[in-house]
């Protein structure tokens, strides 16, 4: 009898059996990552909230393969974060070692940050929202969490790891404490300068990535600490 079902092998024994079951394995792998690539792209298109039957729709296909092969959109959203996460974190790696100082390596991992978030708004917020819609499955929601937590843990250690060398003399404590501080920084400043509408005011990509790293490696307002120290120097 022939195999109706286009996604499941037909029964087999021995090294046939292996040879189909590789083959098979092979053409899922194939299959899962074209609807990833379809996902994403719809979702650039549609938006963050852009539902599973839009999605489908969009790659030429039915929601009932979708959730074949991700269970549901919680977990297409876990599988395109993946591959977009760690693109980014490949992307904010290379920028960090072209640099020549720590300083300069922060920008540059800022810089590519929000420089890869700017390309596609829709797909950052998709893959990087807590709350996501239609989520049938607290497991793969957590999922979501871990594989988002390990990514910021991931670039949290690529900004400690020049500064430690940087300041050293015993600060290993604080600079325990600095990247993850750094991190709720440049995210949540990144995600509001995403989400603040285009205007004559608003900065671009550069001078934010600019901005964001002078908040970490001076402060706010640097003219007042010089003036607070000039003024217990006084006393």
């Amino acid at each position: 009898m022939n195999n109706l079902h286009p996604d499941l092998p037909t029964p087999a024994s021995g090294s046939s059996a292996d040879g189909r079951s590789s083959r098979w394995q092979t053409h899922r792998e194939e299959r899962r990552r074209e609807l990833i690539k379809s996902a994403r792209r719809a979702v650039h298109a549609l938006g963050s909230d852009a539902s599973m039957e839009d999605i489908a729709a969009a790659a030429g296909t039915s929601k009932s393969v979708f959730y074949r092969y991700f269970g549901d959109k919680a977990g297409l959203q876990q599988a395109v974060g993946e591959v977009v996460l760690s693109q980014m974190q490949r992307k904010i790696g290379e920028a960090a070692q072209s640099a020549q100082t720590p300083r300069e390596g922060l920008h540059a991992m800022i810089s590519a940050y929000l420089q890869m978030a700017e390309t596609s708004p829709n797909v950052y917020s998709f893959v990087t929202r807590s709350s996501p819609v239609e989520v049938d499955s607290p497991a793969a929601s957590t999922a979501i969490s871990g594989a988002l937590g390990h990514f910021f843990e991931s670039i949290a250690e690529m900004i400690a790891a020049p500064m430690r060398t940087h300041l050293g003399g015993g600060k290993e404590a604080v600079i325990g404490f600095w990247p993850t501080a750094a991190i709720g920084l440049v995210r949540n400043a990144g995600e509001q300068w995403l989400s603040t509408p285009e205007s004559s005011t608003k900065p671009d990509q550069e001078a934010m990535a600019r901005q964001i790293t002078a908040w970490l490696c001076v402060g706010i307002a640097p003219e007042l600490i010089e003036t607070s120290v000039r003024t217990n120097e006084g006393h």
